[in-house]
């Protein structure tokens, strides 16, 4: 049930940073609250998490999922460029979850 939450809390996050951006800075009234309440859903359902997966292993994973993530959102919604150098500090993110998921004691599976 805690990575569940995890994938919920990622999926939050990243639609309130989407939406951070759509809000033009806070001057955009439906994104802007879009924003709050994703960004509020993320950290309960990160908070939830913390109770039983170790915070460095659960941030890791939210922190660096929701940058790939976001990421692609800006390439493909925003029309923001990815050169070769973040395409390939992103894979190297997703790489040390997978490591971590796959080789580490420390992530409570």
């Amino acid at each position: 049930m805690p990575w569940l939450l995890l994938v919920l809390a990622i999926l939050t996050e990243t639609i309130g940073t989407t939406a951070l951006k759509a809000s033009a800075g806070f001057t955009r009234l439906a994104p802007s609250l879009v924003t709050v309440c994703a960004y509020a859903a993320s950290f309960w359902l990160l908070a939830h998490v913390l109770k039983t997966v170790p915070v460095g292993i659960a941030y890791a994973i939210w922190s660096g999922l929701g940058i790939a993530f976001i990421a692609v959102i800006g390439w493909l919604w925003f029309g923001e460029r990815l050169d070769a150098p973040a395409m390939i500090g992103m894979g190297l993110i997703v790489a040390g979850i997978v490591v971590m998921q796959v080789f580490s004691n420390s992530t409570g599976h």
